[in-house]
């Protein structure tokens, strides 16, 4: 069978394309760093990643240049055809400012607003703890109901936040919410530490209505292998941080 072939794309000031694709290939998926200008034929891939770093320096927010890169509106196209596509970090940024995520209207419905934390100001870089506690979608199919995966954070934008009211509501109906911050027992809390950024309802990520497109704050592809873990053995072995690249691999073989 034909490996998926996954474009994780390029934006200048992107810093996390090299162990995002380490984390594609140990999924068991083929790949390569695509840059923005390309000229390749994105629709040639089966999915799209777009790494964590700061994609044209965040200048005005964080995403919104690489927002309305042109390259956007082809990601936006495969998309629409069912294609995943996820967004680490400043990814998850650039698909909020797309409207990408949540996708329920054809404009921008939330923000990933600075950090608010009571010790510090801005960037924010720990270990979290995360749930999964979302649909059986293109980046969970592999994960457990309930499961709870440890992986890091490093932002200073990362607080998901809406004026609209009634937007919270309907992700929680849509099961858009994936996956929230806890303790290590799963029990989800949206006060600090628990959550490190006071993002609403302790949300470290959410997709589309569809499920094929996935915005998470927190880092899978920095913790991949027990020795990038804390306190874990210095092995290759993988960790269960993996599964969310073996969903996404999952998801596009049964297409």
């Amino acid at each position: 069978m034909k490996k998926p072939n996954i474009a994780v794309m390029y934006f200048p000031g992107n810093n996390c394309e090299t162990e995002t694709l380490k984390a594609v290939k140990a999924a068991g998926m083929n790949g390569m760093i695509v840059r923005w200008n390309t000229k390749l034929n994105l629709s040639e891939f089966d999915g799209y990643i777009i790494p964590g770093g700061w994609a044209y320096e965040d200048r005005i927010r964080a995403g919104a240049i690489a927002a309305k890169d042109p390259v956007m509106n082809a990601i936006r196209k495969e998309a629409g055809k069912g294609k995943p596509v996820l967004g680490i970090c400043n990814g998850a940024q650039v698909l909020i400012e797309t409207g990408l995520v949540p996708g329920l209207k054809d404009k921008v419905e939330m923000a990933l607003a600075p950090n608010i934390n009571p010790f510090i100001s801005g960037y924010y870089n720990t270990w979290v703890r995360v749930k999964n506690v979302g649909r059986k979608g293109a980046f969970t199919n592999a994960l457990g109901k309930d499961e709870v995966l440890h992986l890091p954070i490093a932002h200073g934008e990362g607080r998901f936040v809406t004026r609209d009211k009634s937007l919270i509501k309907t992700l929680e109906k849509n099961n858009q919410i994936i996956f929230q911050y806890c303790d290590e027992n799963g029990k989800v809390s949206d006060k600090f530490p628990i959550t490190p950024n006071g993002s609403t309802m302790a949300i470290a990520a959410i997709s589309n209505k569809k499920g094929n497109v996935m915005a998470i704050m927190p880092h899978p592809e920095r913790a991949i292998f027990e020795r990038q873990v804390p306190y874990s053995a210095k092995t290759d072995k993988k960790t269960d941080n993996i599964r969310i690249f073996e969903s996404m691999k999952n998801y596009i073989l049964k297409k």
